[in-house]
């Protein structure tokens, strides 16, 4: 199904937005990148899909983004204008970590 313009541009909103955010909050040993976002229709759920390096760190991370959400949702209703404020959730973005294996057995093959 096609995405509207308003989900299509609240998404890219919080892709922007979380990026800042967990650049700001971070201080660990992990490089943490958004990748994507994904808003329910009626905009009351967005996933943040991210991967993060090493991927040694991976469990830290999700520890601390999902500590993190209610800060993050502030972050927004202080810096977004958005009009109504979804349930964040951070995932890993698994599509992407797979991607990077088929590239590194490529390399390698």
């Amino acid at each position: 199904m096609e995405k509207n313009f308003r989900d299509k541009k609240t998404e890219e909103v919080l892709r922007e937005m979380a990026s800042k955010f967990l650049l700001e909050e971070s201080a660990g040993p992990a490089l943490i990148t958004v990748t994507s976002v994904k808003v329910s229709g009626d905009l009351k759920l967005a996933k943040i899909y991210f991967t993060c390096y090493p991927a040694e760190s991976e469990k830290y991370v999700i520890d601390f983004t999902k500590r993190k959400r209610s800060e993050f949702r502030d972050y927004i209703k202080e810096n977004s204008g958005l009009q109504r404020l979804p349930f964040i959730d951070f995932e890993i973005d698994l599509g992407e970590k797979n991607r990077q294996k088929i590239d590194d057995l490529s390399a390698q093959g």
